[in-house]
């Protein structure tokens, strides 16, 4: 599936000339996001990558995919699109980072928060990830700059995501396709006996 340049660290498992494709839609403040998340990392990554059973064959593409009925996902996701901007190598280890720490961003724990003090607190995180040296150039893309409603330098990227979910009627997360097409059968129970069965079941080349 298309991916403007911008956002090639997405790709977080093999190459992205692949001819199979995983278009996976996660959001960082959902608890089956988060599971699905793990899954990818222990199974799909490693399967997938140069080297792997499927490495050369199958890509796997993160997805963003903004809840608005959590208001802090918005915050979340301009904070793993900036770190794919400053660290680009770093992105899936800050998503899987921010997977781990999801409860901190839930809606109760956020109610009584700033949006500036989430950023705040996402700038902590990707520090531990991405290293001090690139945590003000993190917290300078999240910053709210020109005019009084102009978003920041990340949200071109981010009205990106929204709207590539919406032309193809991806509503909420997780949602995963298979060559462009939804694959309904997958789970966020899935485990490495399920994934490695459909990848054995799906994969032609």
């Amino acid at each position: 599936m298309a991916l403007q340049p911008s956002l090639r660290p997405l790709v977080i498992a093999g190459s992205a000339h692949a001819p199979h494709t995983l278009d996976i839609f996660l959001d960082y403040v959902c608890p089956f996001s988060a599971k699905m998340a793990l899954a990818i990392d222990s199974v799909l990554v490693p399967l997938c990558t140069d080297g792997g059973k499927y490495g050369g064959k199958v890509k796997v593409i993160f997805r963003p995919q903004v809840q608005p009925w959590h208001a802090s996902s918005t915050l979340v996701h301009e904070a793993g699109l900036a770190v794919a901007r400053v660290a680009p190598q770093q992105f899936w280890p800050f998503a899987l980072a921010l997977f781990k720490q999801q409860d901190e961003y839930f809606d109760i724990p956020t109610s009584t928060t700033t949006p500036l003090e989430v950023r705040s607190k996402l700038t902590k995180l990707a520090e531990s990830v991405i290293g001090s040296s690139l945590a003000n150039e993190f917290k300078d893309l999240l910053e709210l700059k020109g005019s009084p409603n102009g978003g920041n330098a990340v949200t071109d990227d981010l009205k990106y995501t929204i709207k590539y979910s919406r032309q193809n009627s991806v509503h909420v997360s997780p949602t995963v396709l298979w060559d462009g097409l939804v694959a309904n059968e997958i789970s966020s129970s899935w485990g490495e006996k399920e994934w490695k069965d459909f990848l054995t079941a799906k994969v032609a080349v």
